[in-house]
C-alpha cells in the first residue's frame, strides 16, 4: 500500500521500494500474535494461556536519511575484529567472565529456571492500590488456551471480587519478569513491574524545602483542582502531535511550506501566583494551557 500523496519537492520515493503508510495506529488494523505461551499457576491449578502485547506505538515511523540524495541509513551488525557484517544466525550471546566470554545457548537460559520459562506462578495476592504506578511496565492480554476457559474465568472472577492482583514472576526473552495478573473488563492482563533495584532514588533531586504557602493560595489551588476535575476518560485524549506532523508531511509533499508557529511560554513568578490562580478560576471552563 502506498501513500496517495502528490509528488512534490519535499517527498522522494527510493527506487524499488514503496513508501510506507503513516502509522496512525488507532485506525490501522494489526494482527494479534502470541508472544508467549505457557500456563498461569493458581495454587495447584495450571491455566494454559497465551500472552499478546496490549500496547502499540501511535507515533509516525520516520526513516533516517542521508541529507545528500536521501539514501536510507541502516544499522549493521559488524564484527569489531574483522569489520565484516555478521548474519543473525551466526550471532550468539556471551557473558564476560575473567576477561573471557562464556557463550550461552538457548537451553542455558531455560536451565536457569525451567519452571519460570513455562509457568507464570502467582506467588501472592496483594491489593492493586498498594502498588505505586511508577513500578508498572508493559501490559499483555491473557487469552486462555484449550481446556483453560473455566479456570481462567474462575481466576478472573476471584480477583475481581477480592479486588486483588496476583504477584508473579516468569521468564520472557531470556529475562526474569516481575508482574501482576489483574482483571480488566472481561479479561485478564499480565502487567509487567520493575524490580526495586531498577528504580533510581529521588534523593539526589534538588527540591524546595523552605517554601511557605499562604492559606489563600492553597484554598484557591484546591478550588482550581475541583473546577478542572472530571471523570477519567482516556478516549478523549488523542495523539494530536502525530496528526499535526502528518498534516505537515502532506503539505510538504504538495510543495507547500507551512508557517512555523512560535510558542512563548510564560513562567509564573511567586509574586504573580495569586493573580494567575484568580485568572484561572475566572476562566470558567477548563482548557489547555501553555503556561
Amino acid at each position: 500500500m502506498a501513500w496517495d500523496l502528490p509528488r512534490g519537492p519535499g517527498r522522494r520515493s527510493p527506487q524499488g521500494r514503496q513508501p510506507r503508510p503513516p502509522a496512525t495506529t488507532p485506525e490501522l488494523p494489526f494482527t494479534m500474535r502470541a508472544i508467549w505461551s505457557g500456563s498461569i499457576g493458581f495454587g495447584l491449578v495450571n491455566i494454559p494461556v497465551k500472552l499478546f502485547s496490549a500496547a502499540q506505538d501511535s507515533g509516525l515511523d520516520f526513516d533516517m536519511l542521508d541529507r545528500k540524495g536521501h539514501g536510507r541509513i541502516r544499522y549493521k551488525r559488524v564484527n569489531e575484529d574483522t569489520g565484516k557484517e555478521v548474519p543473525w544466525e551466526q550471532i550468539v550471546k556471551g557473558y564476560m567472565l575473567n576477561d573471557e566470554y562464556v557463550i550461552l545457548e538457548d537451553g542455558d537460559f531455560e536451565e536457569a529456571s525451567p519452571k519460570k520459562t513455562k509457568i507464570i506462578e502467582i506467588e501472592t495476592f496483594v491489593e492493586g492500590a498498594q502498588i505505586d504506578p511508577i513500578y508498572y511496565e508493559n501490559p499483555y492480554f491473557v487469552q486462555p488456551d484449550k481446556n483453560g476457559a473455566k479456570p481462567y474465568k474462575l481466576l478472573f472472577t476471584a480477583l475481581q471480587k477480592t479486588k486483588r492482583v496476583g504477584l508473579c514472576r516468569f521468564i520472557m526473552r531470556s529475562k526474569e519478569q516481575l508482574a501482576v495478573v489483574r482483571p480488566r473488563d472481561n479479561h485478564l492482563v499480565v502487567q509487567g513491574l520493575r524490580f526495586e533495584q531498577e528504580l533510581r532514588s529521588a534523593k539526589e533531586l534538588d527540591l524546595p524545602t523552605q517554601v511557605k504557602l499562604s492559606p489563600k493560595e492553597l484554598d484557591m489551588a484546591l478550588k482550581l483542582v475541583k473546577q478542572y476535575s472530571a471523570p477519567f476518560d482516556l478516549s478523549k485524549f488523542k495523539d494530536e502531535y502525530s496528526k499535526e506532523m502528518l498534516r505537515i508531511i502532506k503539505a510538504k509533499a504538495a510543495g507547500k511550506r507551512k508557517p512555523i508557529k512560535k510558542l512563548r511560554v510564560v513562567r509564573t513568578k511567586d509574586e504573580d501566583l495569586l493573580e494567575r490562580l484568580e485568572a484561572s478560576l475566572g476562566s470558567g471552563t477548563p482548557k489547555k494551557r501553555a503556561s
